[in-house]
């Protein structure tokens, strides 16, 4: 598998790609694209909740750890993948926070309560429905799964898919409505 994963139309800067990567092959290569993408990024932001630069240091570091170990956990139809990566980072702070302070504290803050980790079948069931997924995307033809890729994976409105790929609103309308009866006809009861 290469670093944009086994979903057809997808490219290679697709960190969601590169999570399914080191999920399938444990690729190195896709783990320092993630690494070099996100850690500057998740520091910043354990800075801004608040973290000592050193402690968002460290976090950062930990947090695409858990990335690592946990990719197959990863499921790019409940949240993108920067979205999982803070989550992760989120959750690490909240750790750490605890452990700064009184327990008690925290209890009155929900926002603050870490979110719960996935049961094994629960990750086996999405394993399964990502490799259905795939093989779906794989019966669409290459402008279907562009339209479908930029409407879903980078959630980007149809106007602005219209200009990237410099068609007719129409077209692009037409295209993601074909591609997902196709989908639903094949992934009905994931749908």
């Amino acid at each position: 598998m290469s670093a944009s994963g086994d979903v057809p139309g997808m490219q290679p800067e697709d960190p969601a790609a590169w999570i399914a990567d080191v999920a399938a092959t444990r690729s190195r290569h896709s783990f320092a694209l993630l690494f070099a993408h996100f850690a500057p990024r998740v520091k910043t932001y354990l800075i801004k909740l608040g973290a000592r630069p050193e402690l968002a240091e460290e976090l950062a570091q930990e947090t695409l750890l858990v990335v690592w170990r946990k990719a197959a956990y990863f499921d790019h139809h409940r949240a993108s993948a920067s979205t999982w990566i803070f989550t992760i980072a989120r959750n690490l702070r909240i750790d750490s926070l605890r452990r700064e302070r009184h327990p008690a504290a925290l209890e009155h803050e929900p926002e603050l309560t870490p979110d719960e980790e996935p049961f094994p079948d629960a990750v086996a069931i999405a394993l399964q429905r990502l490799h259905r997924v795939r093989e779906a995307l794989g019966e669409l033809s290459d402008e279907q799964v562009e339209v479908v890729r930029l409407s879903f994976f980078e959630e980007k409105p149809h106007s602005e898919i219209s200009d990237d790929l410099h068609l007719p609103l129409g077209t692009v309308k037409s295209r993601l409505r074909l591609a997902m009866s196709k989908l639903r006809a094949q992934l009905g009861d994931l749908l």
